[in-house]
């Protein structure tokens, strides 16, 4: 009753009936995006009054400002509040799942882009494929659907990545995420964005329904994936995370895909991996030219 999620039964005030999760849902959410707004419109009047001071330290200081190290959460979500407040046009993200938990992505997630969108603002973002089976996740995008706003998702993402208007990006340079690195450099910005749009070509919309179909050897492709990591030598842990998934799920995965293969032990599956050639020539571990 606290938390609003039941509610007296109107023929018999002796029971209590759940409320539907769409309004529960509605009822936790709304005071949140109405205290996010009220700090956006904050963020953005003192974005405002500073303008006129950053324009005139562009002027002087901008070779020195190409490259800024960003320490500490506090210092990263203000320097991106800062961005975004600016962004007019397109903001690119890769966003691999991380070890937050999903209520703070819902938060964060919320206060950047709502404000974006309701400027106008055109979001393409890149997940992973295992995006596609996490409801809360599935739930925010389904709330921006009639915005400007694309989602695509690919089997394997490396790190995190924000560019606003084709002017500034953000990258994480620490696993755990509290050192960051602000780049402004037109150059390295426009690598950034032709890497984006590499990964981009090659991901799946989301509406275009799932990616992970079940050839005719009973591999599917997330195992597909999942092969080509182990062949080069990954930790189950490392797997995970690359392919945003937890390890659970993963070695689940791995087990499904020594059964498919005939596998009695870890050693024998690469083995089987190499000599079953569903990775191709192009996937071979000896294989490729690995020069800049």
């Amino acid at each position: 009753m606290e938390f609003a999620l039941l509610h007296p039964d109107p023929d018999d005030a002796q029971w209590l009936r759940p409320v539907p999760p769409s309004v529960a849902l509605a009822q936790r959410l709304n005071p949140i995006e109405r205290e996010i707004t009220d700090q956006r419109r904050l963020s953005i009047a003192i974005a405002e009054a500073f303008e006129p001071f950053m324009a005139l330290g562009a002027q002087d200081a901008a070779p020195t400002h190409a490259i800024t190290v960003l320490e500490g959460l506090d210092r990263i979500n203000t320097a991106l509040d800062l961005a975004t407040a600016q962004c007019q046009i397109e903001v690119l993200a890769v966003q691999p799942s991380g070890r937050r938990s999903p209520e703070n992505r819902l938060l964060e997630a919320l206060e950047r882009d709502k404000p974006l969108i309701d400027r106008g603002v055109r979001i393409r973002t890149l997940y992973q494929h295992t995006a596609r089976y996490i409801p809360d996740r599935l739930a925010y995008m389904d709330r921006f659907a009639d915005g400007k706003v694309e989602y695509r998702t690919i089997d394997e993402l490396v790190e995190r990545l924000i560019i606003c208007d084709e002017t500034v990006a953000f990258i994480p340079i620490r696993d755990d995420r509290q050192v960051a690195l602000e780049l402004r450099h037109p150059g390295l910005v426009r690598y950034l964005i032709k890497v984006f749009e590499f990964m981009w070509a090659r991901a799946v919309p989301l509406r275009a329904g799932t990616p992970y179909e079940t050839d005719p050897d009973g591999i599917t492709d997330i195992q597909h994936s999942i092969a080509k990591l182990l062949v080069e030598g990954h930790v189950d842990e490392a797997i995970a995370r690359r392919l945003g998934m937890n390890v659970r799920t993963c070695r689940a995965h791995i087990a499904k895909l020594a059964t498919a293969l005939g596998s009695g032990s870890r050693a024998q599956l690469g083995y089987l991996i190499a000599q079953s050639g569903i990775l191709g020539k192009d996937h071979s571990p000896s294989g490729g030219d690995n020069r800049p």
